[in-house]
């Protein structure tokens, strides 16, 4: 009697995908994705499961456009934006540009997504392009960036602080940003008003005890 189980039945729930079958899925998806944007692909790889693309600043929005609109990319959804401070990365043996945004899509209609990783060029002043012409969702993302990390989107309509406080000094997602911060807030009863002054807090020492060597503390 011919058995009427199929010879590649679907994956049912709870079953665990293929890490064959995706890694090479990605490895199509980065191809394709280089093939699409030429030369404009400074760099392309396989991060944690996902294909990465990287290019330079000035094909930002050209590179952009191809993702969304090319036949077979077709990333009409940006889901997640955000900076990178490389200073210490690598326990700093890391030599390249120090930050960098990175930028996660989606094509709802080939149920796929692509990493896009732009570096700065500039360390001191950190620009990019806004990708709000291309994909509208970017734009509270940019404001984050540009509030924690200091990034500067050019283009953006509307490029201010969106998480920290409006008299906030530096970036506090830098690696070079003090734990403690540069100023505090406090009530003033005399003037009747929230001041901001000096910070007021001692650094004290949080090296873990697991880490820290033989003789710490003793000279």
């Amino acid at each position: 009697m011919p058995s009427s189980a199929s010879p590649n039945p679907s994956p049912v729930a709870g079953d665990s995908p293929d890490p064959v079958a995706l890694v090479s899925a990605e490895q199509s998806l980065a191809a394709l994705a280089c093939e699409r944007l030429g030369p404009m692909v400074a760099r392309s790889h396989i991060s944690l499961g996902e294909a990465t693309v990287e290019v330079a600043a000035s094909h930002t929005l050209a590179a952009a456009e191809v993702l969304r609109d090319a036949p077979g990319l077709e990333f009409d959804t940006l889901i997640d934006l955000c900076g990178v401070d490389y200073q210490t990365y690598k326990d700093g043996r890391y030599e390249g540009p120090r930050f960098a945004v990175v930028t996660h899509l989606l094509s709802v209609a080939c149920n796929q997504r692509l990493r896009l990783r732009v570096f700065c060029p500039d360390d001191d002043l950190p620009l990019v392009p806004s990708l709000t012409s291309i994909w509208p969702a970017a734009g509270w993302y940019e404001r984050e960036a540009f509030d924690l990390f200091g990034i500067v989107f050019e283009g953006h309509e509307d490029l201010r602080r969106i998480l920290t406080d409006y008299g906030f000094a530096g970036h506090p997602f830098r690696k070079d940003f003090p734990l403690s911060g540069y100023v505090e807030m406090r009530y003033d009863p005399e003037q009747r008003r929230v001041i901001y002054q000096p910070v007021t807090i001692e650094p004290r020492d949080i090296t873990p005890r697991v880490i820290r060597e033989e003789q710490y503390g003793r000279t």
